[in-house]
């Protein structure tokens, strides 16, 4: 067990100190921000071109993980809405919103720092695939969905053109399209800007920690227990149970694969999960239900590689 937490640990030591300096006045909310718009504008997108550009196309672009991982998050979200309207009788946007929660993971933020000290290089290009599930499938799909719930005298032309116009400016998605057409066009990238794009992808899974600690600083559940249990429990037991149950049945899934799919499933909802839940009206459910996931992650991601470590289906030796 000593193994397993000399790998969480540092993940979450590095979240603490970014709650530390907010709590200690060390930094404040704004630089904080700055720190979260670096990670999101250059560092992530670079650690995309990185994979991307790193390996052979052929080699990044894996259909099993891409039907599995997003099979089983697809999956998610629909129990999620069907949980929330279905039975709970709840607005098509209040559902919508929560099952994002629970099927969009923090890739990025959390996600890829424990799946690389796992299992290595391997990380970056799960990464890469799961931000293509995120970002072209999971996202849209939520926020059309949640659109809809709101404007009934628009319906879903005006839901879809204001989802296009953000995924337009996703720099995530922007990443991925400059990786992917770099990887196709065979190209090799002259050596300082490999290396610039280096020292940025090098940076994104620390200052991406350091983020998460220090914008969790000042949430306060209040009186939505029920809501941040289903959401919580949605995303880090039935998340990673779906996507699990996928790569199972595929013959052609290998044991990386199948580790590195569920440890990403394994992470908490998405850092900007508040920012969205804000637009819809679900900002304290959607803050409380990130900070309860993030601090219960440490235990789930503990547990899950502590599994894998003694299941032989798993890479994590």
């Amino acid at each position: 067990m000593l193994d397993i937490l000399a790998i969480t640990t540092p993940i979450f030591l590095i979240i603490g100190l970014g709650y530390l300096a907010r709590a200690g006045d060390i930094i404040d909310q704004a630089p904080l921000q700055g720190v979260g718009t670096f990670v999101l504008y250059f560092a992530l997108p670079a650690l995309v071109i990185r994979a991307l550009t790193q390996n052979p196309l052929s080699e990044v672009f894996n259909p099993h993980y891409l039907l599995a991982y997003g099979v089983g998050s697809l999956a998610t979200f629909c129990i999620g809405l069907i949980l929330a309207v279905g039975l709970q009788k709840k607005p098509l946007g209040t559902g919508a919103i929560q099952a994002l929660g629970m099927s969009a993971s923090n890739s990025g933020f959390i996600g890829y720092p424990v799946a690389a000290m796992a299992l290595g290089p391997p990380a970056a290009v799960f990464l890469a695939l799961n931000m293509m599930i995120e970002n072209l499938l999971i996202i849209p799909l939520a926020l059309i969905l949640a659109e809809l719930g709101q404007q009934a005298g628009n319906g879903l032309r005006e839901a879809l053109h204001q989802t296009l116009q953000r995924l337009i400016r996703n720099p995530v998605l922007i990443g991925l399209t400059i990786g992917g057409a770099i990887a196709a066009s065979g190209l090799d990238l002259p050596a300082p800007l490999t290396r610039v794009i280096d020292m940025l992808a090098s940076a994104a899974g620390p200052a991406a920690l350091f983020v998460i600690g220090g914008s969790l600083y000042g949430l306060r559940p209040r009186g939505m227990v029920r809501d941040i249990g289903q959401i919580t429990l949605g995303k880090l037991v039935l998340h990673p149970l779906a996507v699990l149950g996928v790569l199972l049945f595929l013959p052609q899934a290998d044991s990386t694969l199948i580790t590195g799919a569920l440890l990403f499933a394994c992470a908490p909802m998405i850092s900007i999960y508040p920012l969205l839940g804000h637009r819809f009206g679900l900002d304290d459910i959607a803050t409380a239900s990130l900070m309860v996931s993030t601090l219960t992650a440490f235990v789930t991601i503990s547990l899950t590689l502590w599994l894998v470590r003694h299941l032989s289906v798993f890479a994590v030796s």
